[in-house]
C-alpha cells in the first residue's frame, strides 16, 4: 500500500496508511489522522492551551499563606470603605436594583423585537419611533 494514497474507507479524506521506516504497514493503529494542510505544525503533538509554568506551581502551604494575605488586604479595604460611609447593605440594594433594571430592559428588548418582526422593520428603526436612545 502506498503511504501517500488515502485508505479506501469512508474516512479516506482524513486518514492515510502509516508505514514503518522499513516500509511495512503497521497493523495496530494502521490509520493516522492526516488532515490536508499546508502548515507543518499540523503533524506536531498536542499542546494544551493551558500552560503551567514552574513558577506557578506552589505548595499548598504557600497557597494558603497567599490567600490569608489577600483576605487581610480585602479586610483593610472594606474597613476603609466603611470608614468613608459606605455600607454593605447599600451595595446589596444597588445590585438588586441593577438586576431589576436589566430584567426590565430585557423584557423591553423582547417586546421591541416582536413589534419589529410584525411590522417588518428593525429594532433600530423602532428606537427612533418610540423616542428611545440607542445607548439605552
Amino acid at each position: 500500500m502506498n503511504p501517500e494514497q488515502p485508505v479506501e474507507t469512508h474516512r479516506s479524506a482524513y486518514y492515510r496508511s502509516v508505514s514503518t521506516p522499513e516500509g511495512n504497514d503497521l497493523k495496530k493503529g494502521a490509520l493516522k489522522r492526516t488532515p490536508f494542510s499546508k502548515f507543518k505544525k499540523v503533524h506536531s503533538g498536542f499542546k494544551s492551551p493551558i500552560q503551567v509554568t514552574e513558577s506557578a506551581k506552589v505548595s499548598p502551604a504557600e497557597e494558603v499563606a497567599e490567600l490569608e494575605r489577600r483576605r487581610e488586604q480585602l479586610g483593610t479595604e472594606i474597613a476603609q470603605l466603611e470608614a468613608e460611609g459606605y455600607r454593605q447593605e447599600e451595595l446589596e440594594h444597588h445590585i438588586d436594583m441593577l438586576h431589576e433594571y436589566n430584567d426590565i430592559k430585557d423584557i423591553g428588548q423582547s417586546i421591541l423585537g416582536r413589534i419589529a418582526a410584525r411590522r417588518g422593520t428593525t429594532t433600530r428603526d423602532l428606537y427612533s419611533h418610540f423616542g428611545l436612545e440607542l445607548d439605552d
